[in-house]
């Protein structure tokens, strides 16, 4: 195992840990770490909002700026102060969220194959945001404005951009002029929109983005920061004095960072390290990885045009198309550059039934690393290894995911285990087919909710099971018959721990009805 795996699986296994504790708190759609982009998004949204409240008050003047930035943490403190503060703290938190979405998706190794798109693209947004927030804190031209634009300017000047040195333009009091504020807004507002355009680039080829969190934790969110508002308000140093040279100032280490770096290495060092990082950032998906698996295949004999893979495809791989042989219907059509390999379109076409009486099962979209037709045969082949059992327990089908807890570890003499590419690809009918097989129960398992690798595969499969998704579980199976379990990777033993109740549970019930399992069978 090469080093770079080596880290990665143990940042994997961090956040993995992590993300399970966040989950007993918050759970799944609440979890602040599954949930980093929408975050990040709800920042942003948060950053817009209050800085074009900020912009409607400031003076762009050498004597105003200072004053009007100021005038709303003495004066206005109840509405422009805490606006003023928010923008801080929302900056920061943009930082941070950004920092462990990038850690995150890197660990669970989300940065080549068909999401090297997103990564790329995710990539210049690190500098759009830096240099946005590095130049809004010199809108302020206090102290701190005044040692971050000099530090800034001398960095600068290391690369061979200007032709006399900029930091010139700080050294004396009447260096600079109103113009420079006017430049600075002007940069100040164009990255955010940089930004945003870059954002709608990066989740381009993403079905159903959550450009937000839930109401929770966006309701959360915005209450810690408006505490750190009126408990830590943003405040102003010193007015800038450029006859006099800033010392003992409180940094922002979430974005002025890179200043101190400087001062204890040197400008060669910072921007060898900042152009190398970029650089490692980009090149990441282009290094050898596991190989890809094969990406979905239809058949055009049996795909009707009903669009269903189109509609759950999570990575929009699946579009529509004029069928080549039955003239006024569509076809379904895979981008092999977009396709995640995941099976989720197999388990939506209407033709992945096993109650269809092909010796060899079509259907009109298809995983060759796990057919359908091939999911059908290990079904029957387990089933037929278990009979009745001797002492009256209940015998089930696992199903499972192989990004989640291992299912494999179940498998029994009463029990089948199958694992699938992921939970989503698990047509509904195969649960129908399980129980009338003569077993006394399902149970579906997969990644946690709002943890799917493939993002939304456990939500169709809920969604499906739940009648509220085609194709659905016909309404006559009942439902005390079927159990969902989320379990993530390393909790195979909460995975355990619930099939052994929901056996309990079902061989409670087949004694005090007095059933026998072939009654109890046939009620289906």
């Amino acid at each position: 195992m090469s080093l770079h795996a080596a880290l990665r699986g143990n940042a994997q296994t961090l956040f993995e840990h992590i993300e399970n504790l966040l989950d007993a708190s918050f759970g799944g759609a609440d979890n602040p770490l599954r949930h980093l982009g929408a975050l990040g998004l709800y920042f942003l949204w948060i950053l817009v909002a209050t800085g074009l409240y900020l912009y409607t008050v400031l003076d762009t003047s050498i004597e105003g700026v200072y004053n009007s930035i100021g005038y709303l943490s003495r004066e206005q403190w109840y509405l422009g102060g805490i606006l003023r503060s928010l923008h801080r703290y929302a900056s920061n938190a943009f930082v941070l969220v950004m920092a462990l979405h990038l850690l995150r998706e890197w660990a669970f190794g989300r940065y080549y194959g068909f999401r090297l798109y997103s990564w790329v693209t995710g990539v210049p947004l690190i500098w759009f945001a830096y240099i946005s927030g590095i130049g809004g804190y010199w809108i302020v031209w206090d102290r701190l404005a005044q040692f971050s634009a000099i530090a800034s300017t001398e960095l600068l000047d290391w690369l061979p951009i200007f032709s006399t040195p900029a930091v010139r333009n700080f050294l004396a009091p009447d260096s600079i002029s109103d113009r420079f504020f006017t430049v600075l807004i002007f940069i100040h507002i164009a990255m955010p929109l940089m930004l945003i355009l870059g954002l709608w680039a990066h989740v381009n080829r993403i079905s159903r983005v959550d450009y937000l969190p839930s109401r929770r934790a966006m309701l959360a969110t915005l209450i810690s920061l408006l505490a750190l508002a009126l408990i830590i308000p943003a405040q102003s140093q010193a007015p800038a004095d450029l006859s006099l040279v800033p010392a003992e100032l409180p940094l922002n280490w979430f974005i002025l960072f890179i200043h101190p770096l400087t001062d204890i290495t040197s400008p060669a060092a910072v921007w060898s390290l900042v152009f190398g990082i970029t650089i490692l950032l980009f090149a990441l998906p282009f290094l050898p990885h596991p190989q890809l698996q094969p990406i979905a295949v239809v058949d055009a004999a049996n795909c009707n045009g009903c669009s269903r893979c189109h509609a759950d495809c999570p990575y929009e791989a699946v579009t529509m198309a004029l069928h080549p042989y039955k003239p006024g219907h569509k076809i379904a059509v895979v981008d092999p550059d977009l396709c995640a390999s995941c099976g989720i379109c197999a388990g939506s076409c209407p033709s992945s039934t096993p109650f269809r009486s092909q010796q060899r099962l079509v259907t009109g979209i298809d995983m060759p690393q796990q057919p359908v037709d091939v999911m059908r045969q290990q079904l029957e082949a387990r089933l037929a290894t278990i009979g009745e059992q001797p002492d009256g327990a209940a015998r089930l089908v696992v199903f499972g995911c192989d990004k989640g807890a291992d299912v494999q570890r179940l498998a029994a003499t009463n029990t089948v285990a199958i694992s699938l590419i992921c939970t989503g690809m698990l047509p509904p009918s195969f649960i129908e087919y399980a129980l009338r097989s003569g077993v006394d129960g399902i149970v579906v398992t997969g990644c946690r909710e709002g943890g799917c690798d493939f993002r939304l595969g456990m939500e169709w499969t809920q969604e499906r099971l739940a009648h509220r998704r085609e194709p659905h579980l016909r309404n006559l199976v009942p439902q005390d018959r079927l159990r969902l379990v989320h379990a993530s990777r390393r909790e195979g033993e909460k995975l355990a721990a619930a099939v052994d109740e929901f056996r309990t549970q079902l061989e409670t019930q087949m004694v005090t009805s007095k059933r026998p399992p072939a009654y109890h069978r046939r009620t289906i």
